[in-house]
């Protein structure tokens, strides 16, 4: 794939306006600020794609943290999901750091992307279905648009989203697999779901989530990956 193409889908995700509520909100959260971020110029705009253009894994999440990517701009980055994140994507070599702070630090993905089912911070982090329904066309383009092997859905949102592009793709046909962590449904085509749960203060906080089963989620995708490599000789 193209870098111009990448950037064109990019620019238009920001541009989106199809769910006013969303739009409201996040500009309402971009003017209100949090009271530790009052010198922060929040973005306030749908938060674009993340990663390689080239990218064989794909994280989809379910959208942006009102004080997090709705601040920076920037897919996980700026709050305590994404510090789970990109160490455990670090760990296993998707990312040239462990931390992500801003849309202008460092930052790398490697062989990875991420995407979001809804790219607007919604209210209470619960978009409606017409709004999931909405940004359906920017995940399918950006399915569409890498070469990935490897989806990684982070909770039971995401798994969904991507168990429906995989049967509207002719790439699975069964049952609706149960979502969990560690979940795994070989799809067609040599392409790889897996489910985690979503590193949020929700499931960290309580233990549901830890650093090892994060990890543990990563090497299962690292060593799918480096199997679909050896095919491909």
């Amino acid at each position: 794939m193209s870098r111009s193409a990448w950037n064109r889908l990019n620019q238009e995700i920001v541009a989106c306006d199809l769910c006013p509520r969303l739009r409201d909100h996040c500009r309402h959260i971009a003017n209100v600020k949090r009271r530790a971020y009052l010198d922060d110029d929040y973005w306030g705009q749908p938060v674009p794609n993340l990663g390689a253009q080239s990218a064989r894994l794909l994280i989809v999440g379910l959208a942006p943290g009102a004080h997090g990517a709705n601040r920076t701009g920037r897919m996980f980055t700026g709050d305590r999901s994404g510090d789970w994140l990109f160490r455990a994507l670090h760990n296993a070599g998707f990312a040239n750091q462990p931390d992500s702070t801003s849309r202008h630090d460092r930052l790398e993905l490697i062989d990875c992307a991420i995407t979001a089912t809804c790219h607007c911070a919604p209210p209470d982090n619960k978009p409606t279905r017409d709004e999931v329904e909405n940004c359906r066309t920017w995940f399918e383009q950006t399915v569409e648009l890498l070469p990935v092997r490897v989806f990684l859905a982070l909770g039971q949102i995401g798994w969904r989203s991507m168990i429906d592009h995989a049967r509207q793709s002719q790439w699975y046909s069964g049952k609706v697999p149960k979502f969990g962590h560690g979940a795994e449904v070989c799809l067609s085509d040599d392409r790889w779901l897996l489910g985690s749960y979503h590193p949020s203060q929700q499931n960290t906080f309580t233990g549901r989530l830890t650093e090892s089963m994060l990890d543990d989620v990563f090497n299962r995708a690292k060593q799918l990956l480096s199997n679909s490599k050896m095919h491909e000789k």
